[in-house]
């Protein structure tokens, strides 16, 4: 039987006390340097931005970001606007789902007083101005007649994520 040259000495509870207590005074530096080995391990190629930016898990992120703009366009119907939609409304549905999918028209629909059945506008909701102005140009309920006004008007979202 040989002999290690080494002796293997049994850790004290003494001198765990005193690396727990290293490791945690420590701890900032630690996840410093966690961080940069992140950093360098996932850079695809040597540069100085590898060595000199580090992100710590304890930074600081601003608790105000500017709401998000969007672009409302309202339109007035027609009183008979039930009765004269239909040859139009294929085409200004497709366009709404169309700009919709592309993530351009963020919500839509007609409105009414409250207690009547018929429309008398609609809204929408885009993502910019150039946007609602596609839409207007585009709609065939406003080339049809069904439009008989149509605004656009710049919103702040204070609430919510419109």
């Amino acid at each position: 039987k040989t002999k290690s040259k080494h002796k293997i000495h049994e850790p004290d509870s003494c001198n765990i006390s005193k690396i727990y207590k290293m490791l945690w005074n420590n701890r900032a530096v630690l996840c410093n340097a966690v961080a940069v080995v992140t950093r360098l391990s996932t850079a695809s190629s040597f540069s100085p931005m590898a060595i000199t930016t580090t992100r710590t898990f304890a930074q600081t992120t601003s608790l105000y970001s500017a709401p998000p703009k969007r672009y409302l366009l309202n339109y007035e119907y027609i009183p008979d606007v039930l009765e004269k939609r239909g040859p139009y409304r294929e085409g200004h549905l497709g366009l709404a789902k169309e700009m919709a999918a592309e993530g351009t028209c963020v919500s839509g629909g007609p409105f009414n007083p409250p207690g009547s059945d018929i429309p008398n506008g609609a809204l929408f909701v885009f993502t910019t101005k150039e946007a609602a102005e596609k839409f207007a140009a585009e709609d065939p309920y406003i080339e049809g007649g069904i439009v008989t006004k149509s605004t656009i008007s710049e919103w702040t979202v204070a609430i919510g994520t419109n």
